[in-house]
């Protein structure tokens, strides 16, 4: 659970994300964005004031991180499959493919773009992207590259796309009509309006608040984790290098990649991303990139308390 409390003469008050404990005045939640809400604490104690001050301060420093999808590189349900997972009508077990959106303090980015972003942005009511930031150049978190066509058109500017020198290579490569010079476009709507900008392990500054990547191995393949303030995200993992472990120290929110319980030579299985979860000791854990082999409900019943899966559609409050 995380901890954005505020104390005044010994009464607790919080945001609608945590438990509420309160001795005065009377509580009620109201909209803040579309994605948030807050509790809002009346009383007629000298101390009112002064909480709903500090709970709107609290509010202009948060912003909301969202899980677009938290399935595996073939989704949950899994074509052809008819196992108990992929047949369920829990929506939680059904996964799209791995991404997040991310309401930074000057304007919004992604941090990939998966095969099913069109439909991942329309369920959550986006309407506008600014930048791309990408952890690697696997199929599963690429393919939806053509969708941001909507965004360079209303920006009537190119969507910077932020990532490694091996993953523009691959985008070049994947999406080579995306980058034709302008004079050979047959229209403004005709390609994407895109353009790179190289980033590595160094932190870095996007939309008002600091980017700090960090490096995690998909078994060979370099991926780029990020701390995004007190939350970090950390897809498709087999292993975390000595010197990327200090990222992840004092997290509100460990968003970190468990594909099953089996062993895998890729991807965190559920023993190994509990090891990860203990060292780190954040106050919330959820594992993403999940396999259709791990069903919603049960999993989280025998996972320890403060972890869980993730779903889609998941909102995070984290604080640049």
């Amino acid at each position: 659970m995380i901890d954005r409390s505020i104390r005044f003469d010994g009464t607790l008050y919080c945001d609608a994300s945590c438990r509420v404990a309160t001795r005065v005045g009377t509580i009620t939640r109201y909209p803040l964005t579309a994605k948030q809400s807050f509790v809002k604490v009346r009383s007629q104690t000298k101390f009112g004031n002064e909480v709903n001050s500090q709970l709107s301060t609290l509010n202009s420093m948060t912003r909301t991180l969202t899980l677009l999808g938290t399935g595996t590189s073939m989704g949950v349900p899994m074509i052809g499959c008819d196992c108990d997972v992929c047949r369920s009508g829990n929506p939680r077990n059904q996964r799209t493919r791995t991404g997040v959106f991310v309401e930074a303090p000057e304007g919004n980015f992604l941090i990939d773009t998966p095969p099913e972003l069109r439909i991942q942005l329309i369920r959550e009511h986006v309407h506008r992207v600014d930048a791309v930031v990408y952890t690697h150049a696997h199929a599963d978190h690429i393919l939806g590259l053509d969708d941001l066509r909507i965004f360079g058109y209303k920006r009537k500017a190119p969507v910077p796309l932020y990532c490694e020198a091996n993953v523009e290579e691959s985008l070049r490569s994947v999406f080579s009509y995306a980058f034709i010079p302008p004079e050979q476009k047959t229209h403004q709507h005709s390609v994407p309006r895109l353009e790179f900008r190289p980033i590595s392990v160094q932190p870095f500054e996007l939309l008002g608040m600091t980017i700090r990547p960090f490096r995690i191995w998909h078994g060979g393949t370099p991926v780029l984790a990020y701390r995004l303030g007190n939350v970090a995200f950390c897809t498709d993992c087999k292993l975390i290098p000595d010197e990327s472990w200090p990222l992840l120290q004092d997290l509100d929110v460990l968003i970190l990649d468990c594909l099953w319980d089996d062993p895998h030579p890729t991807h965190l299985n559920v023993a190994e991303a509990l090891e990860v979860v203990e060292r780190v000791k954040p106050r919330q854990t959820y594992f993403t990139h999940v396999s259709h082999k791990l069903e919603y409900e049960a999993t989280n019943a025998r996972l320890p308390d403060g972890v869980e899966l993730a779903y889609d559609g998941l909102q995070i409050p984290f604080t640049p």
